[in-house]
């Protein structure tokens, strides 16, 4: 399915609809009726925010204004922004781990899910587009299933309250980077919009496999684009098309002084130095929503589609010779989604919430491979490389119902439980299960909240990043995998608890402890097995999960200031999926023990501070620290973990004719300003391919202008 046909198909549906809605209450279908959209369109965002809520989980906000006291201010990288708050580690190709999980975010997009694009490194939202960022992680209400590490709940910015107007600008600096950007909002009657573009070039795509100051062969190229097209049909109901495309080609970096293995055709020799692999990444998303009021219900219904493609060229002689295998991998998914959530008050205490969500994906993947044949001990007995293709395809379909209520008992107690109904079907096997959820918050005092809760989840395997084909091929060959078992992976479930406070101390410090535990059956996991940068998804048969959580957040006048510190273990047992990946030592050990997951990270904390002073000029400085993710001992997988790290950031910046509508931006940063050299991983652990070392220093330069 195509997705302009897809999208006609939505616009028909929902154009066809609209007039039942508004018909139903006598409104006009003349569009040049005037309503005070204004004030429509503050009603209807409320109406919007009271379909999610977020009662017994844990949230951090992060807003537009805090995305631009960053020292790159909007052209951050999202994973960049999201380790601002409390758990968020960070790991290499743009990776970031909430609260012990490998990756398992849920993105949406005002209230609508964006299923998973293939996962690498790439970054294809853009911050420009934000207006706030809600980060929910811990038990969340029955509204929340698939993906629940954590759900990113974006906000964007919108024309209508922007005004007309928009901005161009440009971040440029170290590393050869060239960051132009471009954004146009603004708004005509009933009509709504906001755009945005950049492009991205520099020599630092990914991390460094060494610890030298700039990479070799590691030039990116990456597009963005965001578009959000918002049309009131009467005062009651909204039509919007959102829509988004990144385009991303990757340089994947070379590690010099590499030992050649392998004889390809007489050739033994190979400067490691002078590989060419090469990967490219493509995401593109389309969704019509309708949303609105019918009496005292609220609604929001969405159609949409997801492509997205990963593609990664390897260097054939270069890589037979020092890895017996070069393969050129190729993966497709296209997912077509519904969702449906509604909200309907029942009295003065209760609000009843329930909805559907349906994913239907198509995917597809090829492995073709050169390689060497081998004996049974893996020794190359031809210098003549033989090719191997390898390809499959398959349907997996996502589908679920929830139903919630929210109590209110009195003044100061709130209570919201449900339950959640999900279904996943693929390679003729259904998995399935009823997940109960119950969460309450308690305001002890105006300054003191307490919430707890309780989640049963479900999680399905990503369906974008299973490859089905027969490793068996690969039999009697220097690619013949080194065990046998289970290929494809299972649905995790899980029993997630939680506990915290909020206290208000005064009227400019805000602090919060939290804590949580999470017991898994059939925990899901992820590793970078060959040499495409593409992730695979395993299980061990047990994990656990839990840690602790605090946080502080100032704001008083020119000065913003916040702080986090967390604690986290995460364990996991007895691989059952994905096995033949794996060393066969490290599989006997984790059959019998208990092992670190590969991205534990004991303590994480971040803080940043800004001040602003004579009205347009400010300064920041924020910091990411870690104690380091982990890497194998000489007997124990995870056994270890690497050195910790301590980053520092800073920034001044200026804004010339700041008292007019259309100022001009001007801020440099330093971004890693002590220069501190830190490895990220060091190509030891479970389901680790590669070492990867943070970039070193790098100043930036960023002028916005608007207009």
């Amino acid at each position: 399915m195509k997705t302009p046909t897809l999208l006609a198909s939505a616009i028909a549906l929902a154009l066809a609809t609209t007039p039942l809605l508004a018909l139903a209450d006598d409104a006009p279908t003349d569009t040049t009726v005037d309503l005070d959209v204004v004030k429509v369109h503050a009603k209807l965002d409320e109406a919007r925010n009271a379909l999610s809520p977020d009662i017994g989980s844990s949230q951090f906000t992060i807003t537009a204004a805090d995305i631009d006291r960053l020292p790159l201010g909007a052209s951050t990288p999202m994973n960049q922004v999201l380790l601002q708050a409390p758990g968020v580690v960070q790991d290499s190709y743009g990776g970031v781990h909430v609260r012990g999980d490998h990756a398992n975010l849920q993105y949406r997009i005002n209230g609508v899910i964006l299923p998973e694009s293939i996962s690498g490194f790439g970054q294809s939202l853009d911050p420009r587009t934000v207006s706030s960022i809600r980060l929910l992680d811990g038990a969340l209400p029955a509204q929340f299933g698939d993906r629940t590490a954590a759900v990113v709940d974006i906000t964007t910015k919108s024309g209508q309250a922007l005004g007309n107007g928009g901005s161009v600008g440009v971040t440029a600096g170290s590393f050869g980077t060239f960051n132009p950007s471009l954004a146009w909002w603004g708004s005509q009657g009933r009509w709504s919009w906001f755009v945005t573009g950049d492009y991205d070039q520099n020599k630092i795509g990914l991390e460094n496999p060494t610890n030298s100051r700039t990479p070799d062969h590691d030039k990116t190229h990456q597009g963005k684009a965001f578009a959000d097209l918002t049309y009131l049909v009467n005062e009651d109901t909204r039509l919007s098309v959102m829509a988004g495309y990144a385009n991303n080609r990757f340089q994947v970096p070379n590690n010099p002084g590499q030992t050649p293995a392998f004889d390809d055709q007489g050739q033994t020799d190979f400067d490691s130095s002078a590989l060419d692999e090469r990967q490219r990444e493509n995401t593109r998303f389309a969704t019509v929503a309708l949303q609105g009021l019918v009496g005292d219900s609220a609604y929001q219904v969405s159609l949409g589609q997801r492509y997205s493609s990963v593609a990664f060229d390897p260097d054939v002689t270069g890589d037979l010779i020092f890895d017996g295998v070069a393969s050129q991998v190729d993966r497709g998914n296209r997912a077509n989604v519904l969702q449906a959530d509604i909200s309907t008050p029942l009295g003065a205490s209760h609000t009843l919430r329930y909805g559907l969500y349906g994913d239907f994906e198509h995917a597809t993947a090829s492995n073709n491979s050169w390689v060497f044949p081998a004996d049974a001990d893996g020794n190359q007995t031809s210098n003549i490389p033989e090719l191997i293709g390898d390809s499959s395809r398959f349907h997996a379909s996502t589908t679920a119902l929830y139903l919630q209520d929210e109590w209110k008992l009195g003044e100061d107690w709130t209570v919201n439980y449900g339950l959640r109904g999900d279904r996943y079907k693929a390679f003729g096997r259904t998995e399935s299960q009823l997940s109960p959820r119950v969460g309450a918050i308690w305001r002890a005092t105006d300054s003191t909240t307490l919430h707890a809760g309780y989640a049963r989840y479900f999680t399905p395997p990503a369906s974008e990043l299973i490859s089905s084909g027969d490793i068996a091929l690969f039999d009697g060959t220097t690619n013949q995998q080194l065990a046998a078992g289970a290929q494809i992976p299972l649905s995790e479930r899980s029993d997630y608890y939680d506990l915290g406070i909020s206290q208000q101390v005064g009227d400019h410090l805000t602090l919060g402890l939290d804590a949580y535990d999470r017991l898994a059956d059939r925990l899901q996991d992820e590793g970078q097995f060959g040499a495409a940068y593409i992730y695979s998804t395993f299980n061990y048969r047990y994990g656990h999960v839990h840690g602790l959580e605090f946080s502080a957040d100032y704001s008083n006048g020119p000065v913003s200031a916040y702080f986090n510190a967390a604690y986290s273990r995460a364990m996991g047992k007895q691989v059952m999926t994905g096995a033949y990946n794996f060393d066969p030592d490290a599989l006997a050990y984790v059959a019998e023990n208990w092992i670190h997951l590969d991205h534990d990270q004991k303590l994480t904390s971040s803080g940043g501070i800004n001040y602003s002073f004579a009205g347009n000029n400010r300064v920041g400085a924020n910091y990411l620290y870690g104690s380091g993710l982990r890497t194998d001992t000489a007997t124990v997988p995870n056994g270890a973990a690497l050195p910790s790290y301590f980053q520092l950031n800073l920034s001044a910046g200026h804004d010339f004719e700041a008292d007019t509508s259309h100022p001009l931006h001007v801020q440099v940063a330093a971004v890693n300003a002590l220069d501190r050299s830190y490895q990220l991983r060091d190509g030891g652990g479970i389901g680790v391919f590669a070492p990867q070392w943070a970039p070193r220093r790098g100043v930036f330069l960023s002028v916005q202008q608007d207009f």
